[in-house]
């Protein structure tokens, strides 16, 4: 028995969907089990609630062997520990009680960076909580991620531009949801792996925000630019949009990290370079949001 948790997520959809046809059973855990195609949905057993409510998690890991563990963005959460380590507590004790025997989650690069690191800093305590509970476990370390960039379509529509508050010169890894899936749903269905450790999804290729405009430029066939934006700038449109103080802190901290190098501290091998490129990804998936 496989659980996927926040089946209906950008990456948890996409774990489901490769491992419907393996022949595995296969249990969700689902707070609106309607966003569920109504084909899958008809292929799974469906427990419905949140995997941070202990009744939920204990009836859904019972029998379970495998767990794809993914928490849900809260942005309005009091801190990102109470968003991370505090939502996984009753999973934690979930998968001592019920017996699951790997976890495999996503989590962040960012091992051993000296500051806090907002976000990225509580998902590594995360990590050190789920390993702690004596489950095998496989912790997913991404950078940013390429479809990130589907949330500025409008403004490459329209400006020719996208922003953020990071170095237009930096390169560092970026990866796609896809790949990041595609070696989630392998360890899902390994049973030969144990012990704890991580998986840095790196990527086929370091590239600079700078490098990113070209490419969409080249792509699009119409010039696209980056803008490095001041972090108060972002701190505030966050600020207005709902997201709580702690929550806009962490993402700052995070961020700030990231621009000084915290993703750039792992060391790329065959094992973490991932397959799908930046202008491969632009040309099936931003070209036809854009052009739409």
């Amino acid at each position: 028995m496989i659980v996927v948790t926040a089946p209906t997520s950008n990456i948890g959809s996409q774990v489901l969907e490769n491992i419907l046809d393996s022949g595995e059973s296969i249990r969700v855990i689902a707070r609106d089990p309607s966003r569920m195609p109504e084909q899958t949905r008809k292929r799974v057993e469906v427990v419905e609630g949140s995997h941070s409510d202990l009744d939920v998690v204990t009836k859904a890991f019972q029998g379970a062997d495998s767990v794809f563990w993914l928490v849900p963005a809260d942005p309005r959460a009091e801190s990102a520990e109470a968003a991370y380590v505090d939502f996984a507590r009753p999973g934690c004790e979930a998968f001592k009680s019920q017996g699951v025997k790997r976890v495999v989650g996503i989590s962040a690069l960012g091992r051993g960076w000296p500051k806090n690191a907002g976000h990225v800093t509580a998902t590594l305590a995360m990590d050190d909580m789920i390993a702690h509970t004596g489950v095998s476990y496989r912790a997913l370390t991404c950078p940013g991620f390429i479809d990130n960039m589907l949330r500025q379509v409008e403004v490459i529509k329209s400006q020719g531009m996208f922003s953020w508050p990071i170095s237009g010169d930096l390169k560092a890894p970026t990866c796609a949801t896809r790949d990041i899936a595609s070696v989630a749903a392998r360890l899902l269905l390994d049973r030969s792996w144990s012990g704890v450790g991580s998986l840095p999804i790196l990527g086929p290729e370091d590239l600079s925000f700078n490098d990113i405009a070209q490419i969409m430029s080249e792509v699009l066939g119409k010039p696209v630019r980056f803008e490095e934006t001041a972090v108060d700038a972002l701190k505030t449109r966050l600020l207005s949009r709902g997201m709580s103080e702690g929550m806009t802190q962490a993402m700052i901290n995070m961020l700030v990290a990231k621009n000084e190098g915290m993703d750039n501290r792992e060391p790329r091998t065959p094992q973490s370079t991932t397959p799908t490129s930046f202008r491969q990804w632009c040309e099936e998936v931003l070209k036809p949001a854009v052009l739409n």
